[in-house]
């Protein structure tokens, strides 16, 4: 087994990981704007869909969504701490008897047929996470795919100014005075990040031609009983595009969510954020921005491909 995928299987299996990914949407501002502009996406290319397979569904916030609307969904994760929580959510959604829950990793979907499932989606990078095995993933999802696929991976460009920015995630930060444990390491740690930076060239130049971000130390980490974060391959908007049609992908549309709001300081995303009206207008105007191929490289985090087969 590859050390990406162990990694992998100990990180995503924390008791914790399936409480506090869930709630995400209600702790980073990024992930709001991201999760609002998958969900758009979705439900406007759900025409003449029944079937879906959701991998790397986390906490079902997709899986839930899709079965809401009429969809038979397969949650396929890699964490049984997400399945639970995903179930449980399911259960309260009262979708639970539409949706299959399957634990297995990405890097073998050898149960599943050709052309299994009309639509076939995967989000939140869990792609970026099989390194080096992320083209034969890609390979197999739309193996199984009949109709539309929809991913987003780890975007190289988009990453790049993150290694840069120790502060990046204090941005987008809701509330400051929450519970969540990231926010307050966040929050205490930003002096010592600011103190300790140093603009490192050659790591950013070695990230932007090879596009891996960890390695050995992760690995060393691994073996001395840790849980780092996965090791994760980072895309070109262009090397995406060009493996999708590589599998037989058509029409592919790229996005990056999260490239408006990232111009943006955090006083004045919290002021947006918790006015409703401002809220929904502006969670349009980034889904119509970061949907211009032109800022496709720079989202957030993600790189967003749809197309059909």
């Amino acid at each position: 087994m590859d050390y990406s995928r162990k990694i992998s299987e100990r990180l995503w299996n924390l008791p914790d990981k399936g409480e506090l990914e869930s709630k995400r949407e209600e702790t980073f501002i990024d992930d709001i704007i991201q999760k609002s502009h998958i969900e758009k996406e979705l439900l406007s290319n759900l025409d003449g869909i029944k079937t879906v397979f959701d991998g790397g569904a986390g906490c079902g916030r997709f899986s839930i969504l899709l079965a809401e609307h009429g969809c038979e969904v397969t949650h396929f994760d890699i964490s049984q701490p997400m399945i639970d929580k995903a179930k449980e959510l399911a259960e309260k959604a009262g979708v639970l008897d539409k949706i299959t829950f399957v634990k297995g990793a990405l890097e073998d979907l050898s149960e599943f047929k050709d052309k299994s499932f009309d639509m076939v989606v995967s989000f939140d990078a869990p792609i970026s996470y099989t390194y080096p095995n992320q083209e034969k993933v890609i390979g197999e999802l739309t193996r199984i795919c009949g109709k539309r696929i929809v991913i987003s991976v780890s975007s190289r460009l988009g990453c790049l100014p993150c290694v840069s920015n120790p502060l990046q995630k204090n941005q987008f930060i809701l509330d400051k005075n929450c519970d969540d444990p990231f926010v307050k390491w966040c929050i205490e740690n930003r002096e010592n990040a600011v103190d300790s930076f140093a603009f490192n060239k050659n790591n950013l130049t070695e990230l932007l031609e090879k596009g891996l971000l960890g390695g050995e130390e992760e690995i060393a980490e691994y073996e001395k009983g840790g849980t780092p974060w996965c090791i994760t391959y980072t895309f070109m908007p262009d090397e995406l595009e060009e493996i999708l049609k590589r599998f037989g992908v058509k029409n592919i549309k790229l996005a990056g969510p999260g490239a408006y709001a990232r111009t943006i300081p955090n006083e004045l995303l919290v002021k947006i954020m918790n006015d409703p009206k401002q809220r929904s207008e502006f969670l349009e105007f980034c889904y119509r921005y970061d949907s211009n191929p032109f800022v496709c490289g720079m989202g957030k985090d993600n790189l967003l491909a749809k197309g059909e087969m």
